[in-house]
């Protein structure tokens, strides 16, 4: 596991950032865009837009935070998705729909997880 995390961080320095947001594309459709929309608008009043999204684009840890541990009606997926997959997912959301925001690198992602385990769910329910 570490190897292709290691592999996708050279990967990444070595200009193959395209490639790894289009791979999150693919991901943000399959567990995402239910609720983001393909557009990243969302749905006003349940689901929140990614597209300009002041959390999507600030410091990533906030976001991988949010797709590890859940936050509200949204999942937890620490256990769907890879240190890989989480950093290919934040990297194309962070890329798409005029966002200009920097990609997300896979060991951030895996410096996270650790204290990832969603501590209070019923108080992060309570919160919206």
């Amino acid at each position: 596991m570490r190897l292709s995390i290691s592999l996708a961080v050279v990967a990444l320095g070595l200009g193959a950032a395209p490639a790894f947001a289009a791979d999150g594309k693919q991901l943000f459709m399959d567990n995402c865009s239910a609720c983001h929309q393909e557009t990243g608008k969302g749905i006003p009043g349940a689901f929140p837009p990614l597209a300009g999204s002041k959390v999507a684009l600030g410091d990533p840890k906030e976001p991988v935070t949010r797709v590890l541990k859940g936050r509200g009606g949204m999942p937890s997926f620490a256990t769907e998705l890879t240190d890989l997959e989480v950093a290919q997912v934040l990297t194309y959301v962070r890329g798409a729909w005029g966002n200009k925001g920097k990609p997300v690198q896979p060991a951030l992602v895996m410096a996270l997880r650790t204290g990832a385990k969603r501590e209070n769910a019923k108080a992060s329910l309570l919160a919206h």
